[in-house]
C-alpha cells in the first residue's frame, strides 16, 4: 500500500495552505496528490500549479467531471498535464451528479455508465494518437453529415498509458470501475463492507476477460490525529453530513444510497430529513459516530496505523488521505504522523 494526499476543492481562502501540503507530501515520499472540482475552481489549472512547484509526487484529478469536458477535451488536458509534469498524471474520472450536471454543465444526467464508457473508451483512442473516429450512442465523432474530420492528438503524452480512475458508488458502476479503468476512487470506504464492493469491480474485469493485476484502489479517507479518536470524530461530521444530507437530492443522492447499503438506513434517513430542512447541525449530530470511524482514520498513531492494516488487508492499494483539521499547521503535522503510523502499520 501507497500513501496519497487529498487536497478537496480548491479556492476557499486555504491556496497557499493547500499547495504547502502537497510540497509537504512530495518531500514525505506520498505516491499522488489529488485535486476535486464541482462548480468552482477546476481541477486541471490547480494541478498544473502544484506540478509546477513540486518534484516526484505525482497529480490526479479526483474527479474531472465527465459532462464539463469533451472526451477529446479531456484527452487533451490529460496529455499536456502528463507532458508538463514530466509523466506524473493520474486521470479520474466522475460523471457527478445529475443537479451538477444539468444544473451547472447543461448536460443531461441520463445514462450515466453508457455515457461513461463511451467517454473512457474515446479518452483512451485519443490518447493513444490514433485518428478518432467513434459512432456510439451519446458520442459521434467526426459527427455525420458535416465538415468535420477524423483528427489525431498532436501532442505526445510522456507515456504511452495515463492510467485511468473512475468514482464509482453503485454497483453497476463498480462493475463497469473493473471492465474498463485502471483504478478505482472510492469514497466513504469501510474495510468491513468493501469485500462486496470489490466483488463486482471483479465480475466486471471478468467480464472483460482482465486481470486485477496492477489495479489501484484508492479511497479518501478522513484523517483526524489525536487522543480521543471520538472527539477526533467531530471533526469529519461536516463532511460526512454533507454528503449524506446535501448532495443530490431526497430521491438521488448516491452517498446516502450507499450508506444505507452500508447498514445505516435509518441513520442516514434521519441526516438527509434534517440537512434538507436545513437543521445542519442536526445533521452532523445525526451522523452515527460508527459511520465515520469505519470510513476515517481516527486518534492516536496507534490507532491510526491499526486501521491502516485494516485497508490494506481489505485491498487498498492507495490510501488517500484527507486532513480534517481546522488549521494549515495542523494538516502538516496529520501528515506527518500518517507516515509515522504507516511505517509502525509495516503495509508498504
Amino acid at each position: 500500500m501507497r500513501l496519497g494526499l487529498n487536497l478537496g476543492y480548491w479556492g476557499a481562502g486555504n491556496d497557499a495552505s493547500n499547495l504547502a501540503l502537497a510540497q509537504e507530501a512530495d518531500q514525505l515520499g506520498y505516491a499522488v496528490v489529488w485535486a476535486a472540482e464541482a462548480y468552482g475552481s477546476d481541477a486541471a489549472t490547480v494541478l498544473s500549479w502544484i506540478a509546477a512547484q513540486t518534484t516526484h509526487i505525482d497529480i490526479g484529478s479526483a474527479v474531472f467531471q465527465i459532462p464539463a469536458r469533451t472526451p477529446a477535451m479531456t484527452a487533451m488536458t490529460a496529455a499536456t498535464l502528463d507532458t508538463l509534469s514530466g509523466g506524473r498524471f493520474r486521470l479520474g474520472l466522475g460523471v457527478s451528479g445529475p443537479q451538477v450536471s444539468e444544473g451547472w454543465h447543461g448536460v443531461r444526467f441520463g445514462s450515466p455508465l453508457g455515457r461513461t464508457r463511451e467517454y473512457v473508451e474515446i479518452v483512451r483512442t485519443a490518447l493513444r494518437r490514433e485518428r478518432v473516429r467513434f459512432d456510439g450512442k451519446h458520442f459521434q465523432l467526426p459527427l455525420p453529415d458535416g465538415p468535420g474530420k477524423a483528427l489525431a492528438l498532436t501532442v505526445h503524452p510522456v507515456r504511452e498509458h495515463i492510467p485511468i480512475y473512475l468514482a464509482a458508488v453503485g454497483p453497476r458502476n463498480l462493475e463497469l470501475t473493473g471492465e474498463i479503468a485502471d483504478g478505482w476512487l472510492p469514497v466513504f470506504f469501510s474495510p468491513d463492507h468493501a469485500a462486496g464492493q470489490l466483488a463486482q469491480i471483479r465480475a466486471g474485469a471478468e467480464k472483460a476477460g482482465r486481470s486485477l493485476d496492477g489495479f489501484d484502489v484508492v479511497p479518501t479517507v478522513p484523517l483526524v490525529p489525536g487522543d480521543d479518536w471520538k472527539a477526533c470524530a467531530d471533526s469529519v461530521r461536516a463532511y460526512a453530513a454533507l454528503y449524506l444530507g446535501g448532495m443530490g437530492s431526497r430521491d438521488k443522492n448516491f452517498y446516502n444510497q450507499l450508506a444505507v447499503r452500508m447498514g445505516f438506513a435509518d441513520e442516514a434517513a434521519e441526516v438527509q430529513e434534517k440537512y434538507l430542512a436545513k437543521d445542519y447541525a442536526g445533521a452532523m449530530a445525526a451522523v452515527p459516530l460508527e459511520f465515520v470511524d469505519a470510513t476515517s482514520l481516527l486518534g492516536p498513531k496507534e490507532r491510526i496505523a491499526e486501521r491502516m492494516t485494516a485497508f490494506a488487508e481489505a485491498g487498498v492499494t492507495t490510501l488517500t488521505v484527507a486532513p480534517s483539521l481546522p488549521e494549515p499547521s495542523q494538516s502538516s503535522a496529520a501528515l506527518r504522523t500518517a507516515v509515522e503510523a504507516f511505517e509502525l502499520a509495516g503495509v508498504a
